[in-house]
């Protein structure tokens, strides 16, 4: 099987060291040896010692070259890469890639591609880095009817989430320790406003439910309005924050949703701290199951990249198409699932609300959710703030629906009293 790595980047580099370490275990897995003949990329990598294999900064050239059976994209972005891609798969090669932005916003322009080409479209890195996720859903569980997916599937995210709350620090402190750390970009708002979870979402969500890809309809919240007394009171009340990525079947279609999330601290997922990733999943038959590791990563990336160029090989040297269709269903099986609006979901709710020291701001409060039919599960008046005289009110709501808990803050928000938005934050339980 011979490949071209194009982009010698953190995950290129990775791919091809990996596959040089362990090359006899690879070519033992996959029937025969995997080689790797050519890498297309902008400047050399210091920590790859590529020997006789052909090296070129024309990131275009693998595609067209008779030499390559496969062509492994680990560019990122939606640019030259959707070129390569393109590309590649025309001129009848396989293709592997990491990329969630491509297979998220393209994808339902690809898989055909692919199809019409007679070869295969490989995306297991794209989605919680090493962890074999695409794999479990679309062959481990195809035994199942897939309920639910919930994922924390952005370590930088989860890195600032787990500061904020095991050392009580602003969000602001925490995201300039990521950038300083390589956690987080210059521009970290793919990271921090949810936008990189949503590509992920999108197609895990795909898998789970065999529907077309649906970036374009996600709802995505970012983390960046989160305050340390958020995260103190969650844990007072038996929660953890965590920046989630969700997808549920409803009776409308299927939710598809990024938010920060309030999670009982006594589930598993709640306790996955730092850069971690983990994807829970609910099946009708085996129940749930949760899937944790490195999301990102040189390496670890590595691992996903490889073991689609080991089925591939496999598929190849027994001279048949890949058995397990991309997306998990046949194409002609897709379902058309919509993706039900975020005002339509229903869920338990944490409002914090900021008010003048004056009587009967709580009642008043109380009385707007009483109106629009809104139980209180738990309320806490704090004490009066000394610098400002504000008084924080945090109270915890049964489940409800979301367009009915907009019209409640609405009024919240327009009492005298009440200074400045309320602070929505979604309260959920996989239990």
């Amino acid at each position: 099987m011979r490949i071209a790595i194009v982009g010698l980047g953190t995950v290129g580099s990775g791919t091809f060291n990996v596959l040089k370490r362990n090359q006899s275990d690879i070519a033992a897995r996959a029937g025969g040896p995997i080689q790797v003949v050519q890498v297309a990329s902008r400047r050399l990598n210091p920590t790859c010692e590529l020997g006789d294999v052909e090296f070129t900064t024309d990131i275009m050239a693998p595609c067209s070259n008779p030499d390559v059976d496969v062509v492994v994209e680990l560019l990122g972005g939606t640019g030259i890469a959707a070129d390569v891609v393109r590309s590649a798969l025309s001129h009848g090669k396989h293709v592997i890639t990491a990329n969630k932005a491509l297979i998220a916003e393209q994808g339902n322009e690809l898989f055909p591609l692919a199809a019409a080409n007679g070869v295969n479209l490989a995306f297991e890195a794209s989605v919680a880095g090493g962890i074999p996720v695409i794999k479990a859903i679309r062959e481990g569980l195809a035994a199942n009817r897939i309920l639910a997916v919930a994922g924390i599937i952005n370590g930088t995210g989860n890195f600032i989430l787990t500061e904020m709350r095991e050392k009580g620090r602003a969000f602001a402190d925490v995201l300039a320790e990521a950038q300083a750390l390589g956690y987080a970009e210059a521009d970290p708002t793919f990271d921090v406003e949810g936008i990189d979870a949503a590509h992920k979402l999108t197609i895990l969500a795909s898998v789970a439910f065999g529907v077309p890809l649906q970036f374009r309809a996600a709802y995505t919240e970012g983390i960046s309005r989160i305050d340390p007394q958020d995260v103190r009171q969650a844990e007072a009340f038996g929660y953890r924050i965590k920046h989630l990525g969700i997808t549920r079947r409803c009776e409308n279609g299927i939710e598809l949703r990024v938010h920060p999330t309030l999670i009982p601290e006594k589930q598993l997922i709640a306790k996955v701290d730092g850069v971690m990733n983990a994807v829970m999943i609910q099946a009708d038959a085996l129940g749930q199951t949760l899937y944790y590791g490195a999301g990102a990563g040189s390496e670890a990336t590595a691992s996903a990249v490889i073991a689609d160029l080991v089925d591939i090989a496999r598929a190849h040297r027994q001279n048949s198409s890949l058995g397990v269709p991309s997306l998990g269903y046949r194409a002609d099986a897709l379902n058309d699932l919509k993706v039900v609006p975020i005002n339509e979901i229903e869920c338990a709710y944490y409002l914090r609300i900021l008010a003048k020291d004056h009587p009967g701001v709580l009642a008043n409060v109380a009385q707007i959710l009483s109106r629009h039919s809104i139980n209180i599960e738990s309320i806490t008046q704090k004490e009066t703030d000394e610098q400002n005289g504000l008084v924080p009110m945090i109270l915890l709501t049964h489940r409800v629906r979301e367009k009915d808990m907009d019209h409640v803050i609405d009024a919240i928000e327009a009492l005298d009293d009440v200074v400045g938005s309320v602070i929505r934050i979604r309260v959920e339980s996989f239990s």
